[in-house]
């Protein structure tokens, strides 16, 4: 990840080979894991989360790289900024080598992102408030799994075996999702609902000290941690923090994880540094 607000915003999630947003410089970091990237998901129209695609479709275009692979960009429905700067960049790249398929999601709507045996990975819009002139997007990736029903967990290993000889598979265990990963995009803070139970919530964070904030278009650190810990997530990432705080952002997040009483693990994308996780 990158994110220094009002610049530049982009998320590489490797496990499923798509971007999150593509801010300016997206495509010269990865340079030619540019080619890796099936899909692109954007959050809102506003320059520093969109300004990367044309470097991203361009150089897919013209770097050495296969060309057979297609690049899917998804964003949301009724953004006239997405819509005008995607046909600007048809336009002035009309001899494309590759498939770029371009779809407006809605809430509701679902992508399937990964699917091999009993797991199905998919990603899901919710609606997020930014700015009145901006539709504006979170994103939840779920994946589907199966478990034993309630009345067969406390059985042996050849227990469940048997039943399974005997039943199959399908008769024994319930299909459940589970939210694996919740990204806010800018926004104030997001619903509890929109990111209950989530493995991880990546969140911006814009104020680290709510003072700053002078309109209602994005989000405070206490706000986040104690929408966090209402919401049972398992950890949070901050994101979009403001250049302000750039030297001061450790002290930020540690009086505020104490002030809010917090237990799961509080990560942070430094303004001016690559964010790696592993």
């Amino acid at each position: 990840m990158y994110s220094k607000a009002l610049y530049s915003t982009w998320m590489y999630y490797s496990p499923d080979r798509m971007l999150i947003d593509c801010g300016e410089g997206a495509s010269t970091y990865l340079g030619n894991k540019s080619f890796a990237v099936q899909r692109v998901f954007l959050t809102h129209g506003h320059a520093d989360h969109i300004a990367g695609l044309w470097g991203l479709v361009n150089t897919r275009n013209n770097a050495m790289g296969d060309k057979e692979k297609s690049l899917e960009i998804y964003y949301p429905k009724g953004s006239k900024s997405v819509e005008e700067f995607l046909d600007f960049i048809l336009k002035v790249n009309s001899d494309l080598k590759y498939a770029l398929i371009i779809k407006s999601l809605d809430v509701g709507e679902e992508v399937i992102l990964h699917r091999t045996g009993g797991v199905k990975r998919v990603i899901r819009p919710f609606r997020t408030h930014h700015t009145v002139n901006e539709i504006s997007f979170g994103y939840n990736i779920y994946e589907r799994r199966k478990r034993l029903k309630e009345r067969y967990r406390n059985l042996s290993q050849n227990e469940i075996l048997d039943l399974v000889k005997k039943y199959g598979r399908e008769e024994i265990t319930v299909d459940y999702e589970q939210k694996i990963l919740t990204i806010s995009g800018d926004s104030t803070p997001i619903a509890v609902k929109d990111a209950y139970e989530t493995d991880l919530l990546i969140h911006e964070s814009t104020f680290l000290n709510g003072d700053d904030r002078k309109g209602n278009n994005h989000s405070s650190i206490r706000e986040v941690l104690a929408l966090a810990k209402e919401a049972k997530v398992k950890s949070v990432i901050l994101y979009h923090i403001s250049t302000r705080y750039e030297r001061n952002i450790k002290r930020y997040v540690n009086k505020a994880i104490e002030e809010i009483g917090v237990d799961f693990p509080v990560m942070y994308v430094h303004p001016s540094k690559i964010f790696t996780m592993k």
